[in-house]
């Protein structure tokens, strides 16, 4: 597999551990804030809204049972097999589906390709958690799950990101309760500069369609009452027709 033994280690353990509850998590936050603002940017760019779509990095299913309510065939994907248990637990009634994909592996992206065909993808904050020698091979699955007529929609975190989660983990009272079992299974964030992102996908063959700025909205706030959002950069990529 692409990914280390020690990333995949430390998404089951972080998973294994979190609550089953929505917004235990820190970035598990109500899709009215997440990816609802993030269809009003995606939807306009889709050729084909019937084809299937796929939350790759689905963790918990919040967004992936959001996205169910509103195309026809919606598939959550994730790395970690305890995520996945996490997403079908919190989703009886199978509003979407779920299954294990490395995303970063090239033929897991193939195969999941053949059976589906070409899908519209969302990728909310996946990039910056791999380890950098999978940035490009993740990307180039995306292109390859998108095919020639899918979308895909990447949100990631922009490198202002870093110096606020940096004095979160260091404040004088400790990181916020929700970040600290992320930091604890060693799943700190990586920085990637916010250049390197359309050039990933450029990398993979990609045209960035449309492109700016919005905040990511966490499930965690500051000792004053504030809800922390953290700076994000997100992209509209596709092939040319």
């Amino acid at each position: 597999m692409s990914v280390t033994s020690r990333y995949r280690e430390a998404w089951e353990g972080f998973w294994r551990e979190a609550p089953q509850e929505t917004g235990a998590v820190f970035w598990d936050a109500e899709p009215a804030l997440t990816a609802g603002r993030h269809l009003a940017l995606f939807e306009p760019q889709l050729t084909d809204p019937a084809l299937p779509l796929l939350d790759v990095g689905c963790g918990n299913g919040t967004q992936t049972r959001f996205l169910a309510d509103r195309f026809p065939h919606v598939i959550g994907v994730d790395l970690s097999a305890a995520a996945v248990d996490h997403a079908r637990r919190a989703d009886p009634a199978g509003q979407a589906a779920y299954r294990l994909l490395d995303a970063a592996e090239k033929d897991e992206a193939q195969t999941l390709h053949a059976e589906l065909g070409d899908a519209n993808v969302y990728v909310r904050g996946v990039l910056h958690q791999c380890e950098p020698d999978d940035r490009q091979p993740l990307v180039d699955s995306l292109a390859t799950l998108a095919g020639e007529r899918g979308r895909v929609f990447l949100v990631e975190l922009s490198e202002a990101a870093g110096a606020v989660l940096r004095g979160l983990a260091t404040g004088p009272s400790g990181p916020p309760a929700k970040l600290a079992p992320v930091l604890r299974h060693g799943i700190a964030p990586g920085e990637v500069a916010d250049a390197a992102v359309p050039d990933h996908l450029r990398a993979a063959g990609l045209t960035v369609l449309a492109s700016g700025e919005l905040p990511l909205v966490t499930t965690e706030y500051t000792e004053d009452g504030t809800r922390i959002e953290l700076p994000s950069v997100w992209l509209v990529a596709g092939r040319r027709a």
